[in-house]
């Protein structure tokens, strides 16, 4: 890779992964390169997907030439340019812009971990792809649309989120880390959890932002069972109504937060910096899921979230808790508890 494009996917990965960059920066210079880029390739995608566009079929088509050409299997990239003008964060009109020097990235690494990174883009790509294909395209003012069932929510959250636990888990194993046939398998298990996780957080945090764009991504059947539907989300005097089945979601987002953890101890402990990369997000996502528990989730004025300080605060902490024996543990059981 050039050293013009190289400082190109530096700078793109600074812009456009505020909440991700962290994390990154932590992750051991093994896998950083090829974590960072799957990051890119899955947010070129995700930028295309969610855009304002209102048609569908012009964006599932731009999204399956761009994973074709990444994947290798057609050489001419669309064009973006219109694309990158109607967005309104001008750092991802600027990614789609580089998008062939992203995808020129990927010849940086060897053909192990370009098949394991295109292997969890094909993954991603479709889901956002059956996304589009259920809701449209994110327009305003629009009816409400929802997933029908518990299996489509998990199935969903596995496809965006849950097989990135399994490529951050098979890097570390193919650079990092060995297991035992019996457990890496229990590893790679826990990885799609920890990924499930994650994407819950974001589920249940942005509700008012899915449905405003006409989206909503907890089950109807659920609702259903809660004398609720999608377009009572709309209404925050409903919130007593609806706070138990959230509060079993936020349960279950919990769950795998525990599993996530688990994960965490089955890294080795002379990787300092793995751990670490691990760690900070399930600090936040603890923290996220005890302010979401309090917090008003269906006033669209009410955004929750964990603030730069906090993220800078829990960044010390972790610090600290990797050199003390013992400390990464106490640090999880004491952020759980917050």
């Amino acid at each position: 890779m050039s050293v013009l494009i190289n400082a190109k996917i530096d700078k793109l990965l600074e812009t456009t992964s505020r909440s991700f960059y962290p994390t990154l920066k932590y992750l051991p210079k093994k896998v950083r390169g090829q974590i960072g880029m799957l990051y890119l390739l899955a947010r070129l995608a995700d930028t295309i997907a969610d855009s304002k566009h209102g048609e569908v079929k012009i964006l599932l088509d731009l999204l399956e030439k761009y994973n074709d050409v990444a994947q290798g299997r057609e050489t001419i990239l669309p064009d973006f340019t219109d694309l990158a003008e109607i967005q309104t964060n001008p750092h991802e009109a600027e990614l789609l812009l580089n998008a062939e020097d992203v995808i020129e990235g990927l010849q940086e690494y060897d053909e192990g971990d370009r098949k394991r990174i295109l292997e969890c883009l094909e993954i991603i790509v479709g889901g956002q792809m059956l996304d589009l294909q259920r809701f449209g395209t994110a327009m305003e003012g629009g009816s409400i649309l929802s997933l029908t069932s518990d299996d489509e929510l998990d199935d969903y959250a596995y496809r965006v989120a849950g097989c990135v636990g399994t490529f951050w888990s098979k890097m570390a194993l193919a650079h990092l880390m060995t297991l035992s046939p019996e457990k890496e398998k229990i590893f790679l298990e826990k990885g799609i959890q920890f990924g499930k996780a994650l994407q819950m957080i974001n589920i249940l945090r942005d509700i008012p932002e899915d449905l405003r764009f006409g989206r909503c991504y907890i089950p109807r059947e659920a609702l259903a069972e809660h004398g609720l539907a999608p377009e009572d989300l709309l209404d925050d005097s409903n919130l007593d109504t609806f706070r138990p089945l959230y509060n079993a979601y936020l349960d279950l987002t919990n769950d795998h937060l525990e599993v996530a953890t688990d994960y965490i101890r089955m890294l080795p402990d002379k990787q300092f910096r793995l751990k670490a990369s691990c760690m900070l997000p399930v600090l936040i996502g603890q923290r996220t899921v005890t302010l979401l528990r309090t917090g008003n989730i269906l006033d669209s004025d009410e955004r929750i979230k964990v603030t730069r300080d906090e993220m800078k605060s829990y960044a010390r902490r972790l610090l600290r808790a990797l050199v003390i024996p013992g400390g990464v543990r106490r640090l999880l059981e004491k952020n759980k508890d917050k």
